[in-house]
């Protein structure tokens, strides 16, 4: 054993002594450029580049790093093995990502690609302004040489804008008011916010099923339109009006729209805005990928149609937009002067220069009265589709027999389904009353279905009903109104004979004055 140990200590020495012979033979600055000279033979023969993605890049977060991880995290929870979950602030859903030195590959445009994640203990340090981390993370991407020009200039481009839609539908979405006016608070923001949490969706929403499938394929090529909207200079942005009765869900439409899109809504108080200049204010203080929702726009600004105008005193030429009728709310005046948003102001910041300070925003109006709204508000380019949200359908009623009952057309028998269908129609009722009848009885699914069934025939009856009233009062109307012209008829007829016969009368008493004053005259001479 002693000979071991005195042989070993030997081969040491040697080692030693053969490392301080070549320190002295080989200087420092000859085995750098040794080692620079092999590696530049290495990368000769290598037909791969590595670029690494430091965690921390001096001293400030790396954002490409963060970028990576929430993209790798897509499809690293299907392929990957060895996962990592994370669940960030503010957020609702679990981010999977690479384990340590765990790597994956990736394909772009038809080229594969590498990516590793390199985590090494960090060397202490002994003084820093900001503390760091004891590993030091990264991510070390591997491509082919030919494939640098495609890598650098469009792949890294997509990653990060992939990054930024996962961010934002991991986060919460949020609902924005402003409860101010245009007024900032103390971090210079006009709007305040709330967590957005309605339920609502295009599976539960009750329309009919071709509309529903219209207006997703509408949204979905908005989403999706980004090189069209350039390519053909227009604006980013899209307009929708939801018109109708109340009731019938044009609120829970715009809460559809924004949990498919996964957009904020910005919820747009007109009367608590005081000038135009606050208007532009509160749109430039909007954010990309939302919606900008005025409600009962016919309700908030008289905004009204200019045709009732020329009815009045006025010239019947053009109506100025700033004129007092069209600036005031509805209910104020000139002398009270609490809201001065024009309608130009409104058509300026839906369809005009200031509208452009943003991309990918969707305005939606609403309104029970299609007819007061000024025709200027409705034209494309402002209000781009209109969607008309009737009384329920068929179709609309079995959405939410499913949704309130959990009854698909098959559950029900012939009988009820070939009442529903005759009734519905004539029933004209809202989703929103037929659902408040389901909801009573949800607890005992057959008398729901059929109190709703008595419900449905009785307002048929009495729709109907009051149709007849009304057809039979407009006859009555039409009758009188008849008679009424034809003695307006006959007293114009009568008036100008009774003219004539007085005009007549007239010129007969004047000749017989005339006769009567020359008579005199002549006994006058012959006297």
């Amino acid at each position: 054993m002693k000979e071991y140990w005195t042989s070993f200590a030997s081969l040491l020495g040697v080692l030693a002594f053969c490392q301080s012979l070549l320190q002295a033979i080989f200087p420092p600055e000859l085995r750098f450029a040794s080692l620079k000279f092999f590696t530049k033979i290495f990368n000769v023969f290598c037909s791969y580049y590595y670029f690494d993605i430091t965690e921390i890049d001096g001293v400030n977060t790396n954002e490409l790093y963060n970028a990576v991880q929430l993209y790798l995290s897509s499809s690293v929870s299907i392929s990957g093995s060895r996962l990592s979950l994370t669940r960030a602030l503010n957020s609702s859903v679990i981010t999977y990502g690479l384990s340590n030195n765990d790597s994956i590959y990736d394909s772009f445009n038809g080229v594969t690609v590498l990516w590793e994640h390199v985590v090494s203990p960090r060397q202490t340090q002994s003084f820093s302004w900001r503390p760091l981390p004891e590993e030091k993370r990264g991510f070390t991407l591997r491509i082919k040489k030919k494939d640098k020009s495609l890598i650098l200039d469009s792949y890294l481009d997509f990653i990060m804008e992939k990054a930024n839609d996962i961010r934002r539908r991991n986060q919460d979405r949020l609902l924005y008011t402003n409860s101010r006016g245009g007024s900032l608070d103390s971090r210079g923001h006009p709007w305040e916010s709330v967590p957005f949490k309605h339920p609502s969706t295009f599976d539960t929403l009750a329309i009919d099923p071709q509309k529903k499938t219209e207006i997703m394929e509408d949204l979905k090529d908005f989403a999706n339109g980004q090189a069209f909207y350039q390519t053909t200079g227009r604006a980013w942005k899209r307009g929708y009006l939801l018109y109708g009765p109340p009731g019938t869900g044009k609120s829970s439409m715009i809460a559809a729209m924004a949990n498919y899109l996964g957009y904020d809504i910005y919820d747009l108080e007109l009367t608590e805005v005081h000038n135009n200049s606050e208007l532009r204010k509160l749109l430039m203080k909007t954010s990309s990928k939302s919606i900008i929702v005025i409600e009962d726009i016919d309700c908030s600004v008289n905004l009204t149609s200019r045709k009732g105008n020329k009815s009045k005193g006025g010239s019947s030429g053009s109506r100025n937009y700033y004129e007092p009728e069209m600036r005031y709310g509805s209910g104020g005046d000139e002398g009270n002067n609490n809201n001065s948003v024009t309608l130009s102001g409104l058509l300026n910041f839906t369809d005009g220069i200031w509208s452009c300070c943003g991309s990918e925003r969707i305005f939606v109006f609403t309104t029970n009265h299609i007819e007061k709204l000024d025709p200027a508000l409705l034209r494309s380019g402002r209000m781009d589709m209109h969607i008309y949200m009737s009384y329920c359908t068929y179709p609309a009623l079995l959405i939410l027999l499913k949704n309130y009952l959990g009854y698909q057309e098959s559950d029900l028998e012939g009988g009820v389904l070939k009442d529903l269908q005759e009734v519905i129609e004539k029933a004209e009722m809202t989703p929103a009353d037929i659902s408040e009848v389901l909801i009573k009885n949800k607890r005992n699914k057959e008398k729901a279905v059929k109190e709703l069934v008595e419900t449905l025939k009785v307002r048929a009856e009495k729709r109907l009903k009051n149709v007849g009233l009304r057809e039979k009062k407009s006859n009555s109307d039409f009758v009188e109104e008849e008679e009424e012209e034809e003695e307006q008829e006959k007293r114009a007829l009568e008036s100008p004979n009774k003219e004539e016969g007085t005009d007549f009368n007239e010129d007969q008493n004047s000749f017989n004055k005339e006769n009567d004053d020359e008579e005199k005259e002549d006994k006058k001479k012959i006297k």
